[in-house]
């Protein structure tokens, strides 16, 4: 670490530089002081000083002193630690102007074509690049077509979506941070900056929906690209990605390091990456089916993919996986798996017969649709206790995953199946469900064999949203569901953090837990509301129609005979539009 001597320039700032070195790596940080004018005459910005760091300076005689912050960087020993730091003590008087700024120090980048060749970076530079910034997100985010009554929050999560974007291949990370804690001080600690297959659905059903075609258009690429050239010799598909499109992410434990709150071990790469996931292939021909509908139609040499891939899925459908959640050592017939395989070959049919694409297989991939549905419906639905379950093996077991089921047409949201389910995930942890305070847990960790025994963690927020969402599609058909449905919303918001930052997990008491931004709940949410606005607006029509012609009646048959009718009609009709419709 070396502090390089001041700098006093000709506009009148003053320049010091920190440098940060390090085996592999090189950091500057810049210190620019810009002082403000206080003379009656002149309230702006004034960089004629000579020596700013003097303590006061004056431009004119009807200006007064102007007193100046000294920022001076000194190297000291760190309390407790093997490292040392810099450190700069001021005190701001007057309108003075201290801008820091990072960067990789000019002699490393010089060679680069393009780079940054200024020693010195001005307070005008700052603000320019402040401002441009500022223009660049405003005309980014004015692309949204989302206007309901959750702008704010919608708007400020496809803004961390574009912040996990890597731009030169569209790839979306699954959380920018690693080794983060699902449960303090214990072993769930990972590495979620890879992009996984099983966000691509969602991915691509929201930046249509919302209305950003370009990103959806660049992160299509970037997976159509990996199901049609990364697949394993066996023919299957790797879970996750590197930015890159690599597939090279071996799990590595950092024994050097402490671990937030010691919380160890610390790992980079990811463990599950060689793990079999089923899954996968549902949620990633939902995408290619979302895609050709909404987005721009897939290509004849992106349905051979389709094809090929459905007629894997045909043949490993019965085989055992680590499914979702990536429970290690663990391999089940996990029913969120066997949803999602069934939605493979669905879309993959619906997509033949929209396009007319040819598909010899047809009939058998038909078979197979219809035999999943069926294994699903006997083994992964307990008749005992009302509920679709974790697994084929573990029929007791309650998944907060196949909430999904509806989300994606595996069942009507109003199948008594379905809705006693929903009844059950909504109970308290205590009396055999996966709800505490409006937060849902993925499943109960002390009954479920997930390889980490003797390990806790917190709610799943994506799992929460999927929850609200689940009960508003539910909802349509019983008002109860859509009332429950906002208040839960309603009480999830309140665990993000002041810009509506959510991590992956939560604790009831408030706690975030996990990596942080996790992409998975910014997308459960933001389907969410959208689904929301639609259910909202379509109880409200069907409130005001029936309001009007409350009135026709009136106005026909008089007021008394029209008065027992809307006794009638306010019988039928529930929620806040209810009095203030008919009244």
């Amino acid at each position: 670490m070396d502090v390089i001597e001041k700098k006093y320039l000709e506009t009148g700032e003053v320049s010091q530089k920190v440098i940060f070195r390090s085996k592999n790596l090189s950091l500057e940080l810049n210190a620019t002081v810009e002082c403000a004018e206080e003379g009656p005459s002149s309230p702006h910005t004034n960089r004629a000083a000579s020596n700013p760091f003097a303590g006061t300076r004056s431009t004119n005689d009807s200006s007064r002193p102007v007193p100046v912050p000294d920022v001076t960087f000194e190297i000291k020993d760190a309390v407790n630690a093997p490292h040392r730091r810099a450190v700069a003590c001021f005190r701001f008087r007057g309108k003075p102007t201290v801008s820091f700024t990072l960067r990789v120090p000019l002699q490393c980048v010089e060679q680069r074509q393009g780079s940054d060749s200024k020693e010195h970076i001005s307070s005008s530079e700052i603000e320019e690049v402040h401002r441009n910034t500022h223009k660049y997100w405003h005309d980014w985010i004015s692309k949204s077509q989302y206007k309901g009554r959750y702008r704010e929050v919608v708007e400020r999560s496809l803004m961390i979506l574009k912040l996990l974007t890597y731009v030169p291949t569209g790839a979306i990370v699954a959380a920018a941070t690693f080794g983060l804690p699902e449960d303090v001080k214990g072993a769930r600690n990972w590495d979620y900056r890879s992009c996984w297959v099983r966000d691509s659905s969602f991915v691509i059903y929201i930046l249509l929906r919302i209305g950003f075609q370009d990103e959806a258009e660049r992160y299509m690429t970037f997976m159509s690209d990996r199901f049609r050239y990364s697949r394993l010799p066996n023919g299957a598909l790797p879970i996750m990605f590197s930015i890159r499109g690599s597939t090279d992410l071996p799990g590595i434990e950092l024994g050097h390091l402490e671990g937030y709150r010691k919380s160890r071990p610390v790992r980079v790469g990811n463990g599950a990456a060689t793990h079999k996931q089923l899954d996968i292939y549902g949620e990633l021909m939902d995408a290619a089916y979302l895609y050709d509908k909404f987005g721009k139609p897939v290509s004849y040499d992106q349905w051979v993919a389709v094809r090929d891939m459905t007629d894997f899925v045909c043949n490993i459908w019965t085989e055992t996986d680590e499914s979702i959640w990536e429970v290690r050592d663990v391999a089940q017939s996990f029913v969120y798996s066997q949803i999602m395989l069934w939605v493979a070959v669905d879309r993959a049919l619906r997509l033949s017969n929209k396009r007319t694409f040819p598909c010899k297989q047809r009939h058998m991939w038909m078979e197979v649709r219809d035999e999943i549905y069926e294994d699903v419906m006997k083994y992964g639905y307990n008749k005992e206790i009302h509920s679709f379950v974790q697994s084929y093996e573990a029929n007791t077991s309650l998944d907060s995953a196949v909430l999904i089921a509806p989300l994606v047409f595996f069942i009507q949201p109003n199948d008594p199946r379905f809705t006693s389910t929903l009844d059950h995930i909504k109970r308290p942890l205590s009396r055999g469900g996966l709800t505490d305070d409006g937060l849902v847990y993925r499943y109960d960790f002390d009954k479920t064999d997930d390889g980490f025994q003797h390990s806790r963690e917190g709610a799943f927020s994506m799992c929460t949203f999927w929850l609200v969402e689940a009960l508003t599609r539910a909802g349509k058909y019983d008002q109860k569901y859509l009332d429950e449905a906002v208040n839960n919303f309603e009480n999830t918001l309140s665990f993000g953090n002041h810009l509506y930052m959510f991590l992956e997990e939560n604790s009831s008491s408030g706690e975030q837990l996990g990596n942080t931004p996790q992409a998975s709940s910014h997308l459960a949410l933001i389907s969410y509301v959208a689904l929301l606005d639609a259910a909202v607006e379509g109880f409200t029509d069907r409130c005001m129609r029936s309001a009007l012609h409350s009135i026709w009646i009136e106005t026909q048959v008089g007021p008394r005979v029209a008065a027992r009718y809307k006794c009638v009609r306010r019988n039928t009709l529930s929620g806040p539009c209810q009095t203030r419709l008919l009244l």
